[in-house]
């Protein structure tokens, strides 16, 4: 998904966001009364000018900026965005920036805080060698310079972001990556088509779980699987995952459960497939049947019930 100078950021008008709806604004005044901080860290990483090079990743990024800032009052100092645009070194996302952003999005984190934790980028798998996978892979997330610097793996980032969160702190992370399934190693992961919690615990025994905090997190696809860069939905491109959650919740005037969340994201790519919409693929840049073949998943450090419990941030 390569980005220029010369493209456009996703129109997010017609995702039913006008705050002149009455139940849009209950919502944003029940949202803005919530003790705590609001922040947010989001990648979009285009790779430009190399063989990996994609081309909706920084859309996804300022789409869920105006998303977190227009609806979930995010304040925008509270929110820092990696991107190759930045003009600010520290604002590029290589491994070390990256790294150091997901440290400060947990530092001093306190009771009633919620955190984001957004990704747009090229994400792979490695073999595990501390027998803390039920599948025998890590899942991993791809910097600007991961082929001189490495990538990030999943147990750095559970260590970093999830394991510190203290009671009353809420993380979302919205990974729109290939094999991001479980790329934060937390504990559940819920199955949709059964409707209910699997472990996910480590074979090992490591504990990956929080400091008594909640982390939730909506992936792109399942460990194994391929997520897409597509014009299925619109004439720009778009990680599918991020395009639909803002769509969803958009739509349903921000009063949705996570249940129904997922359920909705399903039906729409569905929906696209049936449709015979082509799109194309993260790393391998394959036509698959012109379907969008990826199945998001919705993983947790606790259990909780998808249809009573609120989408928030």
């Amino acid at each position: 998904m390569g980005n220029s100078s010369s493209q456009q950021t996703t129109d997010l008008s017609h995702f039913s966001f006008s705050s002149s709806s009455s139940s849009t604004s209950t919502s944003t005044s029940t949202i803005s009364s919530q003790r705590g901080r609001k922040k947010a860290l989001l990648c979009g990483i285009t790779y430009h000018n190399t063989k990996y090079n994609l081309k909706g990743t920084v859309n996804d990024a300022k789409n869920i900026r105006k998303f977190l800032i227009n609806y979930f009052n995010f304040l925008p100092e509270n929110i820092r965005m990696l991107t190759e645009e930045a003009e600010e070194p520290d604002l590029i996302p290589t491994k070390c920036n990256i790294e150091r952003c997901l440290s400060w999005l947990v530092e001093d984190c306190q009771d009633g805080d919620s955190l984001v934790f957004f990704y747009s980028g090229h994400g792979l798998r490695q073999p595990d060698f501390e027998s803390d996978e039920l599948d025998g892979f890590d899942e991993t997330i791809c910097p600007v310079d991961f082929e001189k610097e490495g990538m990030i793996v999943d147990n750095y980032i559970n260590a970093t972001i999830v394991r510190p969160l203290k009671k009353g702190v809420t993380l979302h992370a919205i990974i729109d990556a290939c094999h991001s399934g479980t790329v934060l190693d937390l504990e559940y992961i819920y199955t949709r088509e059964f409707e209910r919690w699997d472990n996910n615990k480590p074979p090992s025994g490591a504990y990956k779980g929080t400091n008594g905090g909640l982390a939730i997190c909506i992936s792109a696809c399942e460990d194994d699987q391929m997520a897409s860069d597509t014009s299925a939905f619109e004439s720009n491109m778009n990680g599918a995952l991020t395009y639909l959650l803002i769509e969803v919740v958009s739509n349903s005037q921000f009063i949705i459960t996570y249940g129904k969340l997922l359920n909705e994201i399903f039906r729409r790519i569905e929906e696209v497939n049936q449709q015979g919409c082509c799109n194309s693929f993260r790393i391998l840049r394959k036509l698959c049947r012109c379907n969008i073949t990826q199945k998001p998943l919705l993983s947790s450090s606790e259990v909780f019930d998808v249809y009573a419990k609120t989408f928030t941030l």
